[in-house]
């Protein structure tokens, strides 16, 4: 069993002032990182792995005292696809998250109270940003790879394009260069929910009662979009609780009523419903072609190689999706490999499909620093 311990850096000198997208400026910024193996000498090893929506800077090993390992602990270690006998792997928490780095349930250093709605939207490229500050501090001029599935995916398409110079490679699973009319209409529901809870209180709800019910069901509405029907079938079917007969009342007589219901509580004691609200944002404003430019003309300035997955079941990010990134890159003369697997457990494969996403990645970065860590 292998241990890892959570370290925080603090950027609050004049110069780490951060100005976002939107414009805004953010001064005093925390952000929570772990890391796994070692950095080499030539600072050449480095992988920088990016957490989908809910996950956080806990991606592998244990921490002391607890009884599970960090979310991709089947991904990352020794002897298997980010092998931490050969690699220096890093993983931070990204900005407006509730999981240690600075977002809208942090005190604000001018009020010394939580930020609420006081915080700034942020996007995917502000969560970049913050990134490439922490490899600053690490001095880390140059990244093996940088790799992630959903959000975290759309961050590694991110870190390719704004800092063309620092990547050699780009591992991108189950993920888009721009959310769809349709991922925008799920988040948006989930939004709602939170919102229309009378306890969320516009936000302002640290230290009272917690929007629990809103997100309960915006988590419940979510989970569904993780899952596929095959994988839903399977585990569920027409299943009935209790005595296997139809209640003939508003009760819930289906297991996956049941597990829907475990599902969105459990989820209201581990994660903020304004960091649900304000990472569901980030994610729909996600466009790397702004609206008005072709994806071609996004790409042009690509460096880095890239690995693309996607599965077959995923229908929140199906696979039209990536190959419509992968085509834009090869128009570029980007040399990109593209896996679809196959899979029945919908977008949450990434989470659950770990022996061929460690084939395609394992040889994929053995490719890479054969190749391009020299450069």
């Amino acid at each position: 069993m292998q241990y890892v311990e959570t370290k925080t850096i603090l950027f609050s000198k004049p110069s780490d002032e951060l100005t976002l997208k939107s414009g805004v400026k953010l001064g005093s910024i925390s952000v929570v990182y772990e890391t796994y193996g070692e950095l080499n000498a030539q600072k050449s090893n480095a992988i920088m792995i990016l957490h989908a929506f809910t996950g956080d800077a806990h991606a592998a090993f244990y921490h002391k005292g607890d009884d599970k390992p960090g979310w991709w602990d089947a991904m990352i270690g020794p002897g298997k696809a980010f092998d931490t006998n050969k690699y220096f792997v890093i993983c931070s928490n990204v900005i407006g998250s509730c999981k240690g780095t600075t977002g809208p349930s942090s005190l604000n250093p001018q009020t010394g109270k939580p930020y609420g709605l006081g915080f700034p939207v942020i996007t995917i490229q502000d969560m970049v940003t913050v990134q490439k500050k922490l490899l600053e501090h690490l001095g880390i001029a140059k990244l093996l790879s940088v790799a992630g599935g959903s959000m975290g995916g759309m961050q590694a398409v991110a870190w390719a394009v704004m800092y063309p110079e620092m990547l050699n490679s780009a591992i991108v699973i189950a993920a888009c260069h721009r959310h769809t009319a349709q991922q925008i209409a799920f988040h948006e529901v989930g939004r709602q929910a939170v919102m229309a809870d009378s306890d969320w209180m516009a936000g302002d709800y640290y230290g009272k009662a917690v929007p629990k019910r809103g997100l309960a069901v915006a988590r419940m509405l979510g989970h569904i979009t993780y899952m596929s029907w095959m994988s839903m079938e399977q585990k569920f079917g027409r299943k009935l609780v209790g005595k296997g007969e139809l209640g003939y009342n508003f009760s819930k007589d289906f297991e996956v009523e049941g597990y829907l219901a475990h599902r969105g509580q459990s989820f209201v004691d581990r994660f903020d419903a304004n960091s649900y609200l304000y990472l569901t944002k980030a994610m729909d404003y996600f466009d790397l072609t702004e609206g008005t430019r072709k994806l071609t003309e996004v790409f042009k300035n690509v460096k880095s190689d890239f690995l693309v997955i996607s599965f077959t079941s995923d229908w929140l990010y199906p696979s039209p999706q990536s190959k419509e990134m992968v085509r834009a890159l090869k128009a570029n003369d980007v040399e990109v490999s593209y896996v679809e697997l196959k899979s029945d457990y919908g977008h949450d494969a990434f989470l659950v499909e770990f022996d061929d996403q460690t084939r395609a990645i394992t040889h994929y970065l053995a490719k890479v620093q054969r190749e391009r860590a020299s450069q």
